[in-house]
């Protein structure tokens, strides 16, 4: 499919009112940034981010492929967050930090604070419990910024311990790596003009609607009357937008509720036309960090700090915390 770089009709807003309101959002982001900044994070404290691979940590045996009749399926902890000698966890920690891969520009769930640098939100905090589990130190952990079609290649290369980075979990995706449990469950919506009539993805009939490349997100508008538009980055979709050159944006509720946050001409519209199951992705043959990984997770859905982490990075958006979703396991 061709793309075109000239503004759809309904989406123009002439030169000089895109400067205009590119100035605006651009405020209004750094004081969403600001309130972010000053709110904190659980465990506090700076980390550092680093654009070289590590070596990859020893590995078990790569299991045999279970037939993936439910995405969500995961392993079940044995030991808790007992590390054994040799293990994935023990390597880590003879390192001595955890490597991250996680976005940097996703607000409320990773994203840079322009003040302070750090990379901070609902993504990282879950990584830094897990560091905590592993370390005893949430600063013990570097991070590496990727994009979302990144996701898969860092973790079957092992340039990354684990991905925390708004991981919708699929069949397909499990047949390359493993998945945590379910730690949140998102829904794909769509963002337009507060300009735009559109209640709903329907109404967006021969429209350009943008989606990161490599996201199921892109994948599921072949489903509907649209023109999908594919850019590297959700950043790069909320330029596209801001210049006229998309109708719409779509991505999870996660995503857009940064996206409303930074822009006072955007709103989302609609009912979630998805179910989409967020996991920390780990190589397919580190089993045993995902079994560790989940005693992690378990233990923040039991002792309220999934609720608090919820409510300081998502609550103010999308609404009162949920309960965590349950922990889904089975796979052997």
């Amino acid at each position: 499919m061709s793309t075109r770089h000239t503004a759809p009709a309904g989406a123009r807003r002439g030169t000089s009112g895109a400067r205009r309101r590119g100035a605006l959002v651009a405020a209004v982001g750094l004081v969403v940034a600001l309130v972010g900044a000053c709110s904190g994070q659980v465990p506090p404290g700076g980390t550092a981010v680093i654009p070289a691979a590590a070596e990859p940590a020893p590995a078990a045996v790569v299991p045999a492929a279970d037939d993936c009749t439910d995405a969500t399926t995961s392993y079940a902890p044995d030991a808790g967050t007992q590390i054994a000698p040799g293990s994935t966890m023990d390597a880590i920690r003879s390192r001595g930090y955890l490597l991250v891969g996680v976005s940097a520009d996703t607000l409320r769930m990773g994203a840079r604070n322009p003040f302070t640098g750090q990379i901070e939100g609902f993504d990282i905090d879950v990584a830094r419990q897990v560091a905590w589990a592993v370390l005893g130190d949430a600063d013990a952990i570097r991070f590496r910024v990727i994009t979302a079609g990144d996701r898969i290649p860092v973790l079957v290369d092992h340039e990354v311990d684990l991905v925390a980075r708004a991981f919708t979990m699929n069949c397909e995706r499990w047949a390359d790596i493993a998945f945590s449990a379910e730690y949140f469950t998102a829904g794909q919506k769509v963002l337009v003009s507060t300009e735009s009539d559109a209640t709903g993805i329907e109404d967006l009939a021969g429209q350009r609607v943008c989606a990161p490349e490599g996201t199921t997100t892109l994948e599921r508008l072949d489903e509907y009357d649209v023109e999908p538009v594919g850019a590297r980055t959700h950043s790069a979709c909320l330029a596209l937008f801001q210049q006229g050159r998309v109708d719409a944006i779509t991505g999870d509720d996660t995503v857009l509720a940064g996206f409303v946050a930074q822009d006072p001409y955007a709103r989302v519209v609609g009912d979630a036309f998805s179910a989409e199951p967020y996991g920390l992705g780990v190589p397919a043959d580190q089993v045993d960090m995902v079994r560790f990984v989940n005693a992690v997770l378990d233990g923040m859905k039991a002792d309220g700090t999934w609720a608090l982490l919820y409510d300081r990075w998502l609550g103010e958006a999308l609404g009162p915390a949920p309960a965590p979703p349950a922990s889904v396991y089975g796979r052997s």
